[in-house]
């Protein structure tokens, strides 16, 4: 139950309301951005919740028992505020979100009405979907280790053994020339020393440019006569540029036969390569055949 201001409950009381609703969000990098459906700038905490995106948000969902509660804000993108190429950087996965309602003539009246975290977005050229899911949602995320037959470690963690930040692990590369798709191919120098393949399902972090800071993973890794050739899985928001400098990390595709033909480092892999497949639970035992009941190995 929540127990309301006492400037807020009269406002209530008296059936002329002044009600809006504000939302803080606190970025992965610290930023904290506001934004109201009001027709004027509500400022809450020193936090300027600004009406230039025109934020609305749909019903809030709530329900008494464990299950996640849950709204969507939509807007319009504004790059004074909450900018595409942002969202496109991964500034707002994960982000921490509060929603307020608020009374607009004496902001102090405010009560929170969810606090969460920031899931989908969805954009397009103009305008901004965002799901806000409340704190039960943690509940819903897996916790330790996973029974499969990949490896559930990170390359180049505690777990993985190997460290990432060596040359033979991590090169950096500058664009020599966009692709064909010039939002997600290019053509680089400095990364000769690297066979094809070697920065497959690799983490691709750009240093300069319009994109700097945004993180991206490798599709494909070729070797031609002009350079080495990337394509990324996911498009950037603009195109890429010449000259732009990016750091790139070798992938790891999680098999044991990466992990022991690539790495060398199979007494440190973290999945179970032998565990039953589907074609153990559907066949028969047969005499003399590998699935006949007896022990093995």
């Amino acid at each position: 139950m929540k127990t309301l201001p006492s400037g807020l409950a009269a406002s209530l009381a008296s059936g002329v309301t002044t009600l809006c609703t504000c939302w803080i969000v606190t970025r992965t990098d610290g930023l904290r951005l506001g934004f109201t459906d009001h027709d004027e700038d509500v400022t809450l905490d020193a936090v300027i919740c600004s009406a230039e995106s025109g934020a609305t948000g749909s019903a809030i969902e709530q329900s008494a028992g464990l299950a996640a509660d849950g709204l969507e804000i939509m807007g319009a993108l504004t790059s004074g505020r909450l900018a595409e190429d942002e969202l496109a950087r991964g500034l707002y996965d994960g982000a921490a979100v509060e929603v307020w309602r608020v009374d607009w003539t004496s902001p102090a009246d405010r009560v929170l009405i969810l606090a969460g975290t920031m899931g989908e977005v969805a954009r397009t050229a103009a305008a901004f979907t965002a799901e806000v899911r409340s704190l039960a949602d943690r509940l819903n995320q897996p916790r330790g280790r996973l029974y499969q037959r990949s490896c559930d470690a990170t390359f180049g963690d505690a777990r993985c053994g190997l460290q990432a930040t060596g040359a033979a692990y991590r090169g950096t590369g500058t664009v020599a020339a966009a692709g064909a798709s010039p939002n997600r191919q290019l053509v680089a120098s400095g990364l000769s020393a690297y066979p094809a393949a070697w920065f497959e399902t690799g983490r691709l972090v750009w240093l300069t440019g319009a994109h700097a800071g945004a993180v991206g993973e490798v599709r494909t890794h070729l070797v031609l006569g002009t350079g080495t050739y990337l394509e990324l899985w996911e498009a950037l928001p603009t195109p890429i540029a010449g000259g732009d400098t990016f750091q790139v990390t070798v992938g790891c595709d999680k098999a044991l036969d990466t992990c022991r033909d690539k790495f060398a480092n199979v007494r440190n892999f973290r999945g179970f390569p032998h565990m039953p497949g589907n074609d153990a639970a559907t066949s028969y035992a047969v005499q003399g055949g590998g699935h006949d009941g007896g022990r093995l190995g």
